[in-house]
């Protein structure tokens, strides 16, 4: 199989779990929670059930732009979650403060993923320009794309350790919705499968990388052996 038809088949599926997550996003924001609570409601719970008090519950514009902020300790919640009373809502508060939660407790993967920041706006910021001189002057400078390569490598390790974090963040956030009674026997599973679809968006953005790194070496070896 050539790596463009790898590069084809990975951008379908991302298209089709994008479609699919904000399919089921849509279906479940239309599911009210039996408590009455609101999203920031849910996050608040989540982070005091947790001893967590340092932690401000913010809105931010978009549509599933919710994320965890580490540097200022803030759960930014989309305006589509931060009002809403619903199942969708719950479940994705809870997953941020899942973060939060991780942050608290000093989670080894979250703590390797925060390392990692600097090193990957550095790399984003170059890369993409060292893997462009890198092919034009593979002949003569090879070792301009190994450091392209070397760069590329640095954001796929981030897309990599990222997978646990967010994976981890939604056992701890359905954990939660159960243990405290947020969600139901009705509906606890319609939370998890919203989690479930967020989650295989990272998925699909580290099979990516991964294709598209090796990729990158491939043209590297090709172009020594020339």
């Amino acid at each position: 199989m050539t790596p463009w038809i790898i590069f084809i088949a990975i951008a379908l599926i991302s298209y089709l779990v994008q479609a699919s997550l904000k399919s089921k996003f849509e279906r479940y924001s239309h599911e009210p929670l039996p408590s009455g609570m609101r999203g920031r409601d849910v996050a608040l719970k989540m982070l005091h059930d947790h001893g967590i008090y340092d932690v401000r519950v913010l809105s931010t514009r978009g549509t599933l732009t919710d994320y965890y902020n580490p540097a200022n300790k803030t759960v930014n919640l989309s305006e589509g979650v931060y009002a809403s009373c619903s199942v969708a809502a719950a479940a994705v508060a809870a997953h941020e403060c899942g973060h939060a939660v991780q942050h608290a407790t000093q989670y080894s993967f979250l703590q390797m993923r925060s390392k990692l920041v600097p090193a990957v706006n550095f790399a984003s910021q170059w890369m993409s320009w060292v893997l462009l001189a890198g092919i034009l002057l593979i002949n003569v400078f090879p070792q301009i794309l190994l450091i392209g390569i070397i760069l590329f490598a640095i954001t796929t390790l981030f897309s990599i350790v990222t997978l646990p974090v967010e994976i981890n963040a939604s056992q701890r956030a359905l954990a939660w919705l159960n243990h405290s009674g947020i969600t139901t026997a009705a509906n606890h599973g319609h939370a998890a499968d919203a989690l479930r679809s967020a989650a295989y968006t990272y998925v699909v953005a580290a099979l990516g990388s991964l294709a598209t790194l090796i990729y990158y070496v491939m043209i590297f070896l090709g172009g020594r052996r020339d």
